[in-house]
């Protein structure tokens, strides 16, 4: 060890092996939202093998456990998440698209490397706090269906945040970043719309079609985006189409319409708008509508002394150990990549694209122009309850689009591994700096307070009482 090395890393290090087995174990049992039994039940056997106090079924949700050690002291939360995604079932370690699995699900977004080290992170500053007599906690947070479930939301709903002093997390990625604090506010809303059925030949003027009017809630919203904000975004999936019979008038079908926007009160307006032509639609159509919350996360709230705290922690550690080997794959990885899908990791950073960068060597600063691209995520909602950073770590071929084969294919690589624990390297030091530095937090606290004064909107907690659990 040398002699201006954090000595959180070398325990990261000694648990390593350990949770690059989690990792792949979780990614070769993909789960959705919801559903993520097999891969909680993975996080909760490890928290108990590292002597984690547990609590399952957080929130009431199946599938979220919080495992909790030390004593007294600062509270540090360290976020993860397990999910995978609809569609992406691939064979690891092969550049080019072929399904392990006819079902489709497969770990797109790289879940399995997150929650496993944040876990790793968490179980470095248990054994820390430990060996070093420092008064502490550190919680680790298993939240499942971050992929549109929005089990966060709950889990802040519900107070498992309250006495938290920050929360930190990360997400894999192909650049190594302080994340930059800036995503969408969203919701997820079903319309279902009731008509009457009819023979459609024979006397449609009986029927009075669900389904037209579906097609017509959808017309109105194309038409809205050319009149909404430019980082707004409105998308929409049949959940119901009223049946494959063309000779029945449909006389049931639901829509469910992601809406989403810079901020909460951006978001707020833009549901309104897309309400109101739900009504519209019913109107012309001669049906009934009716709406249900499926899901809602708010936008992250930066956190300026968190962030500062977080890229000296990585400028300390440097950017990923990557070598020959790794740059071998991530080559081939990169051979089915568009010019474009490449350039746009690097617009993201506000850099000039560098094509024959195959992993990326280096760590983005923090004050960089905002180089767009934003989508959404729960932790959101954790960031307007308690001051909040989060790291974006290389685990992936540069340019390497996330919700795609590709990103599949790089889950269980070995540049993959390095990445997953230079990021829990990460967190740990981060996590180590606010524990030692009441100073440090107390600035934390102050930015977080000053943050929510500038913006006094309520979070966009969803309606439905519990959270839309599949896996009871």
């Amino acid at each position: 060890m040398t002699t201006n090395e954090n000595p959180i890393w070398s325990r990261v290090d000694a648990k390593r092996e350990a949770f690059v087995g989690l990792s792949d174990r979780v990614f070769d049992m993909p789960e959705i939202a919801y559903t993520e039994v097999r891969s909680c039940a993975e996080h909760t056997a490890m928290l108990r093998a590292e002597g984690f106090r547990v609590t399952e079924r957080v929130a009431g949700i199946p599938t979220a456990v919080m495992g909790e050690a030390g004593e007294g002291g600062p509270i540090i939360a360290i976020l993860g998440e397990y999910d995978a995604l609809p569609g992406l079932s691939q064979q690891p370690g092969l550049a080019m698209p072929k399904m392990i699995d006819p079902s489709g699900q497969g770990h797109g977004c790289g879940h399995n490397l997150l929650g496993s080290a944040a876990m790793l992170a968490a179980t470095a500053i248990k054994d820390w706090l430990e060996a070093e007599g420092i008064k502490g906690r550190v919680r680790y947070y298993g939240c499942p269906a971050e992929e549109g479930g929005a089990a966060k939301t709950y889990m802040v709903r519900d107070g498992w945040f309250d006495d938290v002093d920050l929360a930190i997390t990360w997400h894999p990625g192909s650049f190594n970043a302080v994340d930059d604090a800036r995503s969408l506010a969203n919701t997820r809303i079903d319309f279902t719309f009731t008509g009457k059925a009819a023979h459609a030949a024979a006397a449609p003027e009986l029927g009075r079609s669900a389904l037209d009017a579906v097609e017509l809630m959808n017309i109105g919203v194309n038409y809205m985006r050319e009149h909404m904000p430019d980082d707004a975004r409105v998308h929409y999936a049949y959940l119901d189409a009223g049946g494959s019979a063309p000779n029945v008038v449909q006389a049931k079908a639901t829509v469910r319409q992601l809406i989403r926007a810079r901020d909460l009160k951006g978001l707020s307006d833009l549901v309104a708008r897309v309400r109101a032509i739900a009504d519209g639609a019913a109107l012309m159509s001669g049906t009934k509508v009716e709406s249900r919350v499926f899901s809602a996360v708010s936008n992250l709230l930066g956190n300026r002394p968190l962030e500062e705290a977080m890229q000296t922690e990585f400028e300390a550690l440097g950017p990923v150990p990557f070598d020959a080997t790794d740059v071998e794959f991530a080559n081939e990885i990169r051979k089915t990549l568009t010019p474009e899908d490449i350039a746009d990791a690097f617009r993201r950073l506000s850099m000039k694209p560098q094509m024959d960068k195959p992993l990326c060597d280096f760590i983005a600063p923090l004050d960089r122009p905002f180089g767009g691209g934003m989508g959404s995520t729960d932790v959101g909602d954790v960031s307007w309850a308690v001051p909040t950073v989060q790291a974006r770590v290389a685990t992936a071929a540069m340019g390497t689009p996330l919700h795609t084969w590709q990103q599949t294919a790089q889950g269980k690589a070995l540049f993959a591994h390095k990445g997953m624990v230079h990021a829990a390297k990460v967190m740990a030091a981060t996590a180590r700096a606010t524990i030692l530095s009441e100073t440090l937090r107390a600035a934390a606290r102050k930015a977080h307070q000053e943050h929510l004064a500038e913006f006094p909107y309520a979070c966009p907690i969803p309606v439905t009482t519990k959270p839309p659990i599949a896996a009871e």
